[in-house]
């Protein structure tokens, strides 16, 4: 598996161990940072890479910069600029999974807006095996993060100390993985991914007003399954108990993909195998970030 070889910080490209923050930086005292996962696959006939969804990813990143009131601004084509270069600097032979970190990197008050900096790491990322197995869940004790309390839709990386700590509470209590519920005790979203069940032949997920993330992943996978079926995903509040009337299941994020899920609170996911809509849109998906099929929404640039 290829290693990174250089970091590129504020513009500059440096050896990967040579990235510094001050720690007592904004980005270090008080986590004023949005940051963004990006993915750049590998077509396994050309060996050509291709990032995916960029715009998506740049504009979601643009809006949580505005909401935390950060004093500038990055663009689409700047964007396009540093990470191609990034990546071409890493000679990787298989995928990448790119981080990009933006935040005040000035040491100051706590509402001090800037200055801006930036890192955007490229490293590879192995497919986990419950992506092939699929995981289990346990609904968490902890709640999701309200929308007035610090946003969930905005990828900012205070919002994670609540995923945190609902991923070390379910490693704890023998789980690999957590639900996390709303203030009102709807279903939210795992950790750092998004959720999906499957319901009387119906595909249904949480929808914005559940204290999610915009996840892009989420996105791509309700374009996909409309296209494939001709038939709506269903967005919608979730009830727990409604959990255990799936008779499929499963996460989606960059990071993570497509993982199915088996098990839910000790109870099986339909009948405790990764279901047929599952296998589908998990190969809908990867033919179509590895450009297998024609890019028909524009959503690949090329590196």
């Amino acid at each position: 598996m290829w290693q990174p070889l250089v970091i590129m910080q504020n513009g500059e490209l440096m050896p990967f161990a040579n990235a510094r923050v001050h720690p007592l930086s904004l980005a270090m005292a008080y986590a004023t940072t949005v940051f963004e996962g990006i993915r750049a696959y590998r077509n396994p006939q050309t060996g050509a890479f291709k990032i995916f969804r960029l715009a998506a990813h740049v504009q979601r990143m643009q809006t949580g910069m505005k909401v935390m009131r950060f004093d500038r601004k990055f663009e689409l084509e700047e964007v396009r600029e540093y990470l191609t270069r990034l990546i071409r600097a890493n000679e990787p032979d298989d995928d990448v999974y790119v981080r990009l970190l933006v935040y005040i990197e000035a040491i100051g008050l706590m509402a001090t807006t800037g200055p801006v900096g930036f890192t955007a790491a490229a490293s590879p990322r192995e497919r986990p095996k419950l992506a092939e197995t699929g995981m289990s869940l346990g609904v968490s004790s902890w709640s999701r993060l309200s929308d007035n309390a610090s946003p969930p839709r905005i990828k900012a990386t205070a919002n994670y100390h609540n995923a945190r700590l609902t991923q070390l509470q379910a490693k704890a209590d023998g789980y690999d993985g957590a639900l996390m519920l709303t203030s009102a005790g709807k279903v939210s979203e795992a950790p750092i991914a998004c959720f999906f069940m499957v319901r009387d032949g119906c595909l249904i997920t949480p929808g914005l007003g559940s204290s999610i993330l915009e996840s892009v992943t989420r996105d791509t996978i309700i374009t996909l399954y409309e296209e494939a079926t001709g038939k709506a995903v269903l967005q919608r509040d979730v009830d727990r108990s409604e959990l255990y009337f799936a008779q499929e299941a499963f996460l989606c994020g960059t990071g993570q993909e497509i993982i199915p899920v088996i098990s839910i609170d000790r109870l099986p996911v339909g009948d405790g195998a990764v279901g047929p809509i599952t296998r589908m849109l998990q190969k809908s998906y990867f033919e179509t970030v590895r450009e297998l099929v024609p890019d028909r929404h524009h959503w690949l640039t090329p590196v």
